[in-house]
């Protein structure tokens, strides 16, 4: 007999809110608690959909304090969903603590397949799909230097995250460890109004963006050393 779930991970919109799928919003609908980054965020999108149920905080800064607690309920009886401000939870978030904390419980997990921003930028960057390293947000300053020193002789498709205010900074250390020439694919606000997506080189592409306002959360895709 299958075991019960006792937590749901449940992708959400990373900005079109027609993204989300009919079974995120059942899975929304039928369990007991919605653990959220952001509540207020969460919030609008569960009002949207017209979903009324309990929501609690759960990030960066309270994840330790509430683990305990949280699993507990879960031994209990209660359901749980883990939502994101955008996107699949676990990733560059600590939802993967509370995933561990459940399997070390015997709990169960289950994952619903939905939005993220590293496949649709990945996939529109034109670089090799087949084989590619995820690095999430790179280091902000210690250890940077050095992953990048060894990123530049990664063979295969890289994608990371940046933030808008650090982007052209980091296509700047960039350009000084891969080569002016080294081709990248730089997407912003995915799915979203002012969407953009510019390829090219390095040099080409540092360009764009250093001469305007960068805005949006940003995806930075780099073609594997040939």
């Amino acid at each position: 007999m299958d075991r019960k779930i006792a937590l749901y991970l449940v992708p959400t919109p990373i900005g079109n809110r027609g993204d989300i799928t009919l079974r995120a919003l059942e899975t929304l609908k039928k369990v007991d608690i919605i653990l959220a980054e952001d509540t207020r965020t969460s919030g609008a999108l569960l009002a949207h959909y017209g979903i009324q149920k309990p929501l609690q905080s759960f990030h960066i800064h309270n994840e330790h304090k509430s683990m305990e607690r949280l699993i507990q309920r879960m031994t209990g009886g209660e359901t749980f969903a883990l939502v994101s401000d955008a996107g699949t939870p676990g990733i560059s978030d600590p939802g993967f603590l509370l995933v561990r904390a459940c399997h070390n419980a015997g709990l169960a997990v289950e994952c619903l397949p939905g939005a993220t921003a590293l496949i649709p930028a990945l996939v529109q960057s034109g670089f090799p799909c087949d084989r590619f390293v995820f690095e999430g947000f790179l280091p902000h300053k210690k250890g940077k230097q050095t992953l990048l020193k060894q990123l530049a002789t990664e063979e295969r498709t890289i994608v990371v995250y940046e933030s808008p205010h650090r982007l052209v900074k980091t296509l700047e250390e960039m350009i000084t460890h891969f080569g002016p020439s080294r081709r990248i694919s730089v997407s912003r606000e995915l799915t979203k109004l002012h969407e953009e997506t510019v390829t090219g080189t390095l040099t080409d592409v540092f360009t764009h963006f250093n001469s305007k306002e960068v805005k949006g959360e940003i995806v930075i895709v780099i073609d594997g050393q040939k």
